[in-house]
């Protein structure tokens, strides 16, 4: 079963970057699309970047198009969600997870992590 556990979350002023990290352990790990959603409150959790097991292929929602990049390697285990210009609105408990196939929206996910808040505010 493959475990995920992030960390990186935390207080920034608007305008400023966070990198979060998955740490992920189980088998056929190198196989999966990794993926990261986050979920504010009050809202329903939605799918923010995915990227295939290759990183070839990528999708990042149009909200965090030009600001945030994950990235993975799979030598090294880690994968990241690098988040920069921050605004108020990206304040919500992000998740990693990861899925077998390409992952566009929850329904593809497999298994997730437990989630780290990350909040925007001066």
């Amino acid at each position: 079963q493959v475990q995920l556990v992030e960390s990186g979350g935390g207080l920034v002023q608007p305008g400023g970057s966070l990198r979060l990290t998955c740490a992920a352990s189980g088998p056929t790990f190198s196989s999966y699309t990794m993926a990261w959603f986050r979920q504010a409150p009050g809202k329903e959790r939605e799918l923010v970047a995915a990227v295939d097991w290759s990183g070839t292929w990528s999708a990042y929602a149009d909200f965090v198009k030009g600001r945030f990049t994950t990235s993975r390697d799979n030598a090294k285990n880690p994968v990241y969600l690098q988040m920069n210009r921050l605004k108020h609105e990206d304040t919500a408990v992000y998740y990693c997870a990861v899925g077998r196939r390409r992952i566009l929206s929850t329904i593809d996910v497999d298994y997730w992590g437990k989630g780290t808040l990350v909040t925007v505010s001066s």
